[in-house]
């Protein structure tokens, strides 16, 4: 069988789904490929500064999690072996409020997806190889699936994560690792946990953990730490319980408070996985746009969870992404090859050095915080960075995506 799309759209995650609200929004339809059976909505829960919420608001889409989730006003950090605490603000160097609220990722998922349309999403589908094909000046990705099927798109966006498929037919090099790794997890109390609305962190011997709370019952936590070539087979495992039982063990000299969070996790969102990142330089000289093809998400910016910027910067993504296409296809009535390309151009031209921003920010920010004990260390991290340098990355995350520019067709609101 073989299909003609207007645009295509590789990986059904916050990125992918995301960009195809944004392209409805313009009036451009897209289809979604994903290559599992249903939504991946595995894992616990992502932080969303205001950044990404504007973004959500240019998408139509805030106004449904706003009522579930209260932004955070500050993080008490704690320094394990000495006993101090200290209060960080959540707020930029100009005295904006830049709090995050913590949203979990199954919610965020289920509610973007059920703004697409019917059939916008295609699950279990196995790419096997991308070709280009142009013809009279008319350029189209061609994408061959396991199936037989082949199907013609006028734009393809890769979307599909860490280790893309379409980032490596654009030639980006591979994400590298940044020696260390996380553990995630969800925790539920049976009743009112009383631990407030802020986040907690934890710092002792080069490890950082902490907590924050989604509702009254339900927790988000984490653990980072550096790796080695012999990290604990139980972490590599992938077996929940084992990790679960790892933490607990390994990480005994954290307070009980944080401990007994780990021991309510739900299993089911417990994963370990190491930190991987994009070279900055790999967005500011490499090619994240070729011809009709380009990346968003994950798949172009890969970086450390730090300053909770991937899920925001897929976001901001989608819209930037949408309102260059959306631009292209009002001037010119539809989807113009040559045209479509000058819009991905923008897009990138838009998009890659704030990008490379947030991963080195991102990097820098996860390296000094999980420093080690040392006084030098600890002092360019507890008197230098969270008194001095963390508004500045406040004043970083901040960041206006823009608009969508009207459109003047309609595109079937029936939900998936």
């Amino acid at each position: 069988m073989e299909m003609k799309e207007d645009v295509v759209i590789i990986g059904a995650g916050i990125a992918g789904l995301a960009t195809a609200i944004a392209l409805k929004r313009v009036g451009v339809r897209a289809l979604v490929l994903e290559k599992t059976h249903e939504l991946r909505t595995t894992g616990a829960s992502l932080s969303l500064f205001p950044n990404a919420w504007s973004a959500l608001d240019t998408l139509g889409v805030s106004k449904k999690l706003n009522a579930l989730y209260t932004p955070y006003k500050s993080t008490f950090v704690t320094d394990v072996s000495s006993g101090a605490v200290q209060e960080v603000s959540f707020t930029g160097s100009d005295g904006t409020k830049a709090g995050p609220r913590g949203v979990h990722r199954k919610i965020l998922l289920e509610t973007l997806a059920g703004e697409l349309p019917t059939g916008t999403i295609r699950f279990s589908i196995k790419i096997n190889s991308i070709k280009t094909h142009t013809d009279g000046g008319s350029s189209a990705a061609i994408l061959y699936l396991d199936d037989g099927t082949i199907i013609n798109a006028k734009v393809l966006i890769g979307c599909d994560g860490v280790h893309s498929m379409v980032a490596q037919w654009l030639g980006l090099s591979a994400p590298v690792d940044s020696g260390r790794g996380a553990v995630r997890g969800l925790s539920m109390f049976p009743r009112d946990h009383g631990l407030g609305n802020e986040i907690q962190q934890f710092l002792h011997e080069g490890r950082r953990a902490g907590f924050a709370p989604l509702n009254d019952t339900e927790f988000y936590w984490f653990i980072t730490h550096n790796t080695s070539p012999n990290e604990d087979e139980e972490m590599k495992s992938g077996d929940p319980k084992l990790i679960q039982k790892n933490v607990i063990e390994s990480f005994a000299n954290l307070p009980a408070v944080f401990l007994d969070v780990v021991q309510h996790s739900d299993l089911s969102t417990l994963t370990w996985a190491p930190l991987m990142f994009r070279v900055p330089w790999n967005l500011i000289f490499g090619k994240l746009s070729k011809g009709n093809i380009t990346v968003a998400g994950d798949a172009m910016h890969p970086m450390t969870p730090d300053l909770g910027q991937g899920g925001a910067a897929a976001l901001e993504d989608a819209v930037v992404l949408g309102r260059h296409i959306g631009n292209s296809f009002h001037e010119h009535g539809q989807i113009v090859s040559g045209e479509v390309t000058k819009a991905l151009e923008l897009y990138v031209k838009e998009r890659k050095w704030r990008c490379a921003g947030l991963i080195l920010g991102s990097y820098l920010s996860g390296r000094v915080q999980q420093g080690g004990s040392r006084w030098y260390t600890k002092y360019l991290r507890d008197t230098i960075f969270y008194k001095f340098l963390y508004r500045r990355f406040m004043d970083l995350i901040a960041y206006d995506c823009g608009t969508l520019p009207q459109s003047s067709s309609s595109v079937d609101n029936k939900a998936d």
